[in-house]
């Protein structure tokens, strides 16, 4: 069970207290400040202070601190279940970025200084919640105001220590529908194949924010017009530089209308995938969507849904004219209510009826009798009726099925006079 928001809130609010308490300077930190400025209810919510690792631990003791980044100056305050944990760091200056990733060693410093290392205006102001009060020393409620995503200081040398804030930029500005600023746009340009530097989690985490967000079609096209999408899916090429599909696939992602990262994935590889769902077998793996989930060390679970979605989505946007069958052997699997949803999305991106995926929805929706009644026949049931296993059981038990669907038969006794007469024939 996930940590209460409100009791994680109240929490952090406390650990800023104690800290105070204690003599220390204590502050919101980063995101959760941003969100509360923009009404936004936040997650995490981060605080830092001019205490030092050791001495958080003293004050709210080592049974209740875990010291995971500790070499980063930050100790991990633990709530309990209801409450979470709250990141507590100490302010810092980072000495250099070797691997374009982790700082190489930090300095302890205050609150303005700490406020230059962090990535965005809007990232980097901080805030006390118990005088109720912002400490802002980049600029960030000015460009909240105006709705800018600018990198703190000078970008190039922000992206240069970390080449994942590159992918940062694009998600809070598609996010949030704020605007690129010009600079930090350049130095995006410049540093963009640098990016491979970054490693498959950490893109792949940032790729599923961006996706399921509603406006994922904003980040899709920053990623274009910033070269990083030439980067991070080459196998986009032919799509993004056809001016028609190009389109159809910016308009099937703003037409999405379920928040799921394999959905999206689906309809941004479409084009991409479509020779390959031509001429590949129903259960081969589907080129280039398995080079990229590879590539991106995607869950299992993500890269069979997102190959699914792609084998199907011709399907089910004519499932009004596909035998009752074949369409029942789609909608019991479990990723069907998505792909009933992409091909909703890929009808309207083409302004043409969604009336096959409007006859999906509806039968998706019959009670589960109707929709998948068990199985009037089994491999068993054959055996024990005298006939010897062999490929051919397959072909009779999908024969049995489908005309169990289509209701021509009902029961049991049934089913084994149908597979007495059409034995030969199967």
């Amino acid at each position: 069970m996930p940590p209460d928001l409100a009791a994680t809130r109240a929490f952090s609010i406390e650990v800023v207290q104690q800290l105070k308490q204690a003599g220390f300077q204590a502050l919101w930190a980063g995101g959760c400040v941003r969100d509360l400025l923009l009404g936004r209810e936040s997650k995490d919510f981060d605080v830092a202070t001019n205490a030092t690792p050791d001495e958080v631990r003293d004050v709210f003791g080592h049974d209740h601190t875990l010291p995971i980044g500790a070499s980063f100056g930050v100790i991990t305050v633990n709530g309990g279940r209801r409450r979470g944990q709250v990141e507590v760091a100490t302010f810092r200056t980072d000495m250099g970025y070797s691997d374009g990733r982790r700082p190489d060693a930090v300095r302890f410093s205050s609150a303005e200084e700490d406020a230059q290392r962090r990535d965005f205006t809007i990232n980097g102001m901080f805030y006390d919640p118990v005088e109720e009060k912002v400490l802002d020393y980049v600029g960030g409620q000015r460009d909240l105001k105006n709705g800018l995503v600018r990198s703190i200081g000078n970008p190039y040398l922000r992206f240069e220590e970390d080449k994942l804030r590159m992918l940062r930029a694009v998600r809070f500005s598609s996010t949030f529908a704020f605007d690129l600023e010009l600079a930090t746009q350049r130095a995006i340009r410049e540093f963009a194949s640098h990016i491979h530097v970054v490693s498959a989690e950490r893109i792949a985490a940032e790729m599923r924010r961006m996706l399921v967000d509603n406006h994922r079609m904003i980040a899709v096209r920053m990623l274009r017009d910033l070269t990083l999408m030439d980067e991070l899916l080459p196998e986009l090429d032919s799509v993004v530089g056809h001016a028609l599909r190009w389109s159809e696939t910016y308009q099937s992602l703003e037409r999405l209308q379920v928040a799921d990262f394999s959905a999206a994935m689906a309809l941004l590889l479409r084009y991409a995938c479509q020779r390959s769902v031509l001429n590949g077998e129903p259960h081969r793996p589907v080129e280039p969507a398995a080079a990229i989930a590879a590539r991106w060390k995607l869950t299992n679970d993500e890269t069979k849904t997102i190959q699914w979605i792609l084998r199907h989505e011709g399907l089910i946007r004519r499932a009004d004219e596909v035998a009752w069958p074949k369409l029942q052997r789609l909608l019991i699997q479990e990723p069907a209510p998505l792909l009933i949803e992409a091909g909703r999305a890929i009808q309207r991106a083409k302004a043409i009826s969604t009336e096959g995926v409007d006859y999906a929805r509806s039968r998706i929706e019959l009670p589960e009798e109707d929709l998948n009644p068990a199985p009037l026949l089994n491999g068993g049931d054959l055996i024990q009726a005298g006939y010897q296993p062999g490929p051919q059981f397959q072909r009779v038990l999908e024969a049995v099925r489908d005309e169990q669907l289509e209701k021509r038969i009902a029961t049991t006794a049934e089913a084994l006079d149908f597979v007495k007469v059409q034995w030969d024939n199967l």
